[in-house]
């Protein structure tokens, strides 16, 4: 019921908002308090004349033009273009107090229809400042403050460093469908004035497409003049806007969740209903982030340091959820695989379900940590700086990257192992081994180390390197079946082969015995107090063999025990001599 109203309520608040943005509002000083956001149509149309290219000669230091910006005509004498970043100022400047047509002049308008007019040039400007403001983030201490577009390197001398003068420069880069706009500024002379600097027409002639992309959500122009009131340099009602949308996406990811979980607990299939308590709740938080990013894109737009900040975050946070959507469905799989096509693994003698078992879960470990390596390459494939970052590391060979490798090398050397472990086979799920004279049961195999659970219940955790490189024993390699020795110490006197006989009784009355070794009975030492009498038995694996060999310890000792009084246990013997009397009282 709570979802039916809530859904009312937003209906009737973007209803609201509607309504309240068809009707003028007058600012009290009789002014707009904001201009009307230029719309999304060209405004370079096709059927204007396109002037030939008029860069005349290429120069080291500038581009010599035969013409600039018939439409709009020089810029001012009282501007300043003679340095890339003076440039960049007065558009962004001018931009920032609505004065468009002034931030026209640093536009190089070359390539466009010669019959734009000044108006036109203003409106390519306010759209070229929406789309640097949404989606470029500035690095004016990168931006040369020279004629010659060189940056000033500090020294430890007044010497002056010779360098190359530079004639473009890039102050921005954005993605669009998979290709790289870059935004420069190039030096340019024209006729007999001295070289300035222009944001370059090829810039120029991809605002319009930039423009439809990166451009004012549907929100931006509903909303009132009274909502844009600011708050850290952004309309409260965008804040308001993106927690309301917040609020709907996490409703959306419930209801989506679920219905999901409803729908999949109606089927009788087992392995349906294990979805429905595994993957729905993953589900629902991925089509809530989506929903939010989806919407927000669509209706909302942030401007400036904030939303390259927001909208990193919110990629990571898509990316990551989808990653751990895909990480629980692989993990879910592997463990139906595990539980459901897998036999029993408890018996040691079903090697091969044991085999399949280990390989389950090496596979699932490695997978999950590829899904965990891409989903994160994806989120840092997003951003251009760590993007340019890992080229020159991997170009440098630098120092850091060799620090990285010899202290991931322990780590790594562990993931390898696990998949030496799953190929070579020397020890599986289930196995009985013996590591460090700890005797246990192999019961995990992770990514970097090994659980074995010892027979009182304590955990072991191995690393996989050290069962690759070090010597254990491995009861159930081969096969589980396994002989146990009993040694009991008797005396000299005692009769062997009534014990061989009474062994061989105790030992056909045992159900845990296979059989598959005769009863054997042999004196393996003797001392100086008593022999050692070996007996042998054989069961079909580690811990039913220990408990048969005690049980047979145990009636062998009673019945030693009992043979004439005990006579034939094991003593120390002492000698008594009497000496002769030599007459003294």
């Amino acid at each position: 019921m709570s979802y039916k109203y809530f859904s009312l309520f937003i209906i009737c608040v973007l209803s609201w908002n509607i309504s309240l943005a068809q009707s003028p509002v007058a600012d009290s000083s009789g002014n707009e308090q904001n201009r009307k956001l230029p719309s999304k149509e060209a405004i370079i149309k096709n059927k204007g004349k396109f002037r030939p290219n008029a860069i005349e000669e290429y120069n080291e230091a500038y581009y010599i033009i035969n013409r600039l910006n018939e439409s709009i005509g020089l810029p001012p004498n009282n501007v300043n273009f003679q340095t890339p970043q003076a440039t960049l100022e007065h558009f962004i400047l001018n931009a920032r107090q609505n004065d468009y047509k002034s931030a026209a002049y640093a536009l190089n308008l070359n390539l466009l229809p010669s019959n734009l007019s000044h108006e036109d040039a203003a409106l390519l400007a306010e759209k070229l400042y929406f789309v640097i403001n949404q989606r470029v983030k500035l690095n004016w201490d990168d931006l040369p403050d020279r004629p010659d577009g060189q940056i000033d390197i500090q020294t430890n001398t007044n010497q002056a460093v010779a360098g190359n003068p530079r004639r473009s420069i890039v102050f921005g880069e954005v993605d669009l469908d998979g290709i790289d706009y870059v935004f420069r500024l190039q030096r340019v002379k024209y006729k007999d004035y001295g070289a300035f600097w222009l944001i370059s027409p090829n810039t120029v002639e991809n605002i319009d497409e930039l423009y439809k992309v990166y451009g004012p959500r549907k929100l931006d122009r509903m909303m009132p003049d009274w909502a844009r009131i600011k708050l850290w340099s952004m309309p409260v009602w965008k804040f308001a806007g993106a927690l309301l949308l917040i609020l709907l996406c996490y409703y959306i990811g419930k209801l989506f969740s679920f219905y999901l979980r409803k729908f999949l607990m109606k089927s009788e299939k087992r392995w349906i209903k294990n979805i429905a308590g595994k993957l729905t709740t993953p589900a629902g938080v991925t089509i809530g982030v989506l929903s939010f990013y989806l919407l927000l894109n669509n209706l909302i737009s942030f401007a400036g340091p904030f939303a390259t900040t927001l909208y990193a975050i919110l990629l990571i946070v898509v990316i990551g959820s989808i990653t751990w959507f895909f990480m629980r469905m692989v993990d879910y799989f592997m463990l139906y695989v595990a539980e459901n096509k897998i036999g029993d693994t408890s018996a040691e003698e079903n090697s091969e379900a044991r085999k399949m078992l280990t390989y389950v879960s090496v596979a699932r470990r490695i997978v999950t940590f590829l899904v965990i390596i891409i989903g994160a390459s994806v989120i840092l494939s997003q951003f251009r700086s760590l993007e340019k970052l890992g080229i020159s590391l991997l170009a440098s060979a630098g120092v850091a990257t060799v620090i990285l490798g010899i202290a991931a090398q322990s780590t790594l050397g562990n993931i390898i192992a696990g998949i030496q472990i799953a190929i070579t086979k020397p020890a599986r799920i289930g196995d009985t081994v013996i590591i460090d004279d700890d005797w246990g049961y192999v019961e995990d195999i992770r990514f970097t180390y090994m659980v074995v659970r010892t027979w009182d219940w304590r955990r072991l955790v191995v690393p996989l390197k050290y069962v690759i490189s070090n010597t254990f024993e491995n009861w159930s390699m081969t096969s589980a079946h396994q002989i146990r020795p009993i040694s009991i110490y008797a005396d000299y006197r005692i009769d062997v082969k009534k014990l061989r006989k009474k062994f061989e009784e105790i030992l056909e009355t045992k159900e845990s015995w296979d059989k598959n070794k005769p009863p054997v009975v042999q004196v393996v030492e003797s001392t100086e107090k008593a022999i050692e009498i070996r007996f042998l038995c054989s069961s079909t694996d580690a811990s039913t063999t220990w408990d048969l060999h005690c049980e047979l310890r145990e009636e062998m000792v009673s019945y030693i025990s009992n043979l004439e009084d005990g006579l034939y246990l094991a003593t120390s013997r002492v000698r008594v001599q009497e000496f002769p009397s030599n007459g003294r009282s």
